[in-house]
C-alpha cells in the first residue's frame, strides 16, 4: 500500500499543478502529460467526480482549519526544526492546513520534500517512456488483460498509461480507486505543504530525486518488479487496497501516531518475504538519507518544516527516533488521537509570485533565500543549505551525525 500511495503522489506531477487563491482554494489543472486523461475520464456517469469538483462542494467551508497528521518538533544548536508525517493522497476539507500546522511552517525558513512534483526535472524523469521490449516482455498474456480490466473500472481510456514502467502503470491505480471514498491524488498533504509554502515565498528543498524513487519501486529484477505488478493487481481485484487506504488516511487525519506505528499488524501487506523486502526497501532504506538532508539543512543554519510520508515516522528505524541519535532534542507535538475541531481561519489572499523549485537540494540560480516570517526561529548564519544529494554542509556547521552528541525523545 505504501507503495501504490507512494507512486500515485508521483505520478500526480505529470498532470496538474494546483493554485489555491481567493476566498476559497481553486484548483487548476495543467496539462502536462498523459495522466491528463484521468481528469476527462473522471466525467463518466460511473466514475467518482473529479477533484475540482470535490473541491468545489465545500464552498466556504474549505476555510476551516483542522489539525491532522503526525508532528514532532526538533532542536538543536538553538534551533528548531519540524518533522511532519503526511499522506500522499487526501480529501478536498484537507487542503487547508491545521493552525498548529500551519503556525510550524510558518515559523520555518524552509521546506523539505521527499521530492518536489513540481519541478521539471521530476516532471521529465517520470514521463520517460518504459523500454518497448521490457513492456512486451511483462505486459502480456493475462497480465495485460488484468490490467486493463482494472484500468476500465478505473474509468481510465485506453492506453493513457501504456508507455509507462509497468509498476507505474499499476499502481498509478491506486489512487483513482480511492476516489471513491473522497481521496485524491491532487490533495496530498504533501503537495497541499507545498503550496503553503509557495504562498509564504519559503524556498522548497527535495530531499531526494526522482530517478532514486523509481529504483526504490522497481527492485532489483525484472522478476521482481513482475512479482510487485501481480500482487498490485491481487490487491485492486480484491478491493483490499481501497480499504487499506482508507483506513490509512483515517488513522492519519486523527493523528494516532500509535495506530501507526503498529502498521505492521494492520496493513495486511507484509506477508510474504517480497512485500517484506519491499517495504524495507521503501522505508528502513531510505530514512538515512532523509535524516542527512534534514540535518543538512539545519546545521546550514536553517529551521527546516521537513514533510515526508508518515510511515517513514515510525519505529527504531523511524525519523524522530534517528533524528534523536544525531543529537536533536525530539517533542511529540500531534501524536495522540484526537477528537477534529475546525479552526475558522483567515480568507485566503492570492500567492504572491512563488520562487523556482530548488533541484537537487540546489537554488536554481537567481533565487533569493526568504527573510522568516514575524515570529520565526532566527536562522544564524545561513548560507543555502543543499540537500542530501548535493555536497556537504555549509561552511561552518556543526559535526555530521556520527559526531553529534545523542539527544533525546521527550513523551
Amino acid at each position: 500500500m505504501e507503495q501504490a500511495l507512494r507512486i500515485r503522489r508521483i505520478l500526480s506531477a505529470l498532470r496538474r499543478t494546483t493554485d489555491f487563491s481567493g476566498p476559497l482554494r481553486r484548483a487548476r489543472q495543467v496539462v502536462a502529460g498523459v495522466l491528463c486523461v484521468f481528469a476527462v475520464a473522471a466525467q463518466a456517469a460511473d466514475c467518482p467526480p473529479s477533484a475540482i469538483a470535490s473541491l468545489a462542494k465545500l464552498g466556504p467551508g474549505v476555510r476551516n482549519g483542522v489539525d491532522r497528521g503526525v508532528l514532532w518538533r526538533i532542536e538543536r544548536d538553538g534551533r528548531t526544526s519540524w518533522l511532519y508525517g503526511t499522506i500522499h493522497i487526501g480529501r478536498a476539507e484537507w487542503v487547508r492546513p491545521g493552525p498548529t500546522v500551519q503556525k510550524a511552517l510558518a515559523q520555518s525558513d524552509a521546506l523539505a520534500l521527499e521530492i518536489d512534483s513540481r519541478d521539471e526535472a521530476t516532471t521529465r524523469v517520470m514521463g520517460q517512456p518504459a523500454d518497448p521490449a521490457l513492456l512486451s516482455r511483462m505486459l502480456s498474456g493475462e497480465r495485460a488483460r488484468r490490467l486493463d480490466r482494472q484500468n476500465t473500472e478505473a474509468c481510465v481510456p485506453p492506453g493513457a498509461t501504456a508507455k509507462l514502467q509497468p509498476i507505474l502503470q499499476v499502481s498509478a491505480l491506486a489512487g483513482l480507486v480511492a476516489r471513491a471514498d473522497g481521496l485524491y491524488p491532487e490533495f496530498g498533504v504533501d503537495e497541499t505543504m507545498a503550496v503553503s509554502a509557495r504562498n509564504g515565498n519559503k524556498p522548497i528543498f527535495a530531499l531526494e530525486n526522482a530517478a532514486d524513487q523509481i529504483k526504490a519501486l522497481t527492485g532489483d529484477s525484472e522478476a521482481e518488479e513482475a512479482e510487485q505488478v501481480d500482487a498490485a493487481l491481487d490487491e485492486l481485484e480484491s478491493g483490499q487496497l481501497r480499504g487499506q487506504m482508507k483506513e490509512l488516511a483515517d488513522v492519519w487525519a486523527r493523528s494516532d501516531a500509535d495506530k501507526l506505528a503498529r502498521y505492521a499488524d494492520w496493513c495486511d501487506c507484509l506477508r510474504t518475504p517480497a512485500e517484506q523486502r519491499l517495504m524495507k526497501r521503501l522505508l528502513d532504506d531510505r530514512n538515512p538519507g532523509l535524516a542527512n538532508g534534514i540535518e543538512r539543512l539545519h546545521a546550514s543554519g536553517k529551521g527546516v518544516f521537513a514533510a515526508v510520508g508518515a510511515l517513514h515516522m515510525i519505529g527504531p528505524q523511524g525519523l524522530p527516533a534517528l533524528m534523536a541519535t544525531r543529537g536533536f532534542t525530539v517533542t511529540p507535538v500531534l501524536t495522540s488521537a484526537q477528537a477534529q475541531t475546525a479552526v475558522p481561519m483567515p480568507a485566503l489572499s492570492a500567492p504572491e509570485p512563488a520562487p523556482r523549485a530548488v533541484r537537487g537540494g540546489k537554488a536554481v540560480k537567481g533565487q533569493k533565500g526568504q527573510k522568516a516570517q514575524k515570529g520565526a526561529v532566527a536562522a544564524k548564519g545561513a548560507k543555502g543549505a543543499k540537500s542530501s544529494k548535493a555536497a556537504p554542509a555549509s561552511k561552518g556547521a556543526k559535526a555530521p551525525a556520527k559526531a553529534a552528541p545523542k539527544g533525546k525523545v521527550r513523551r
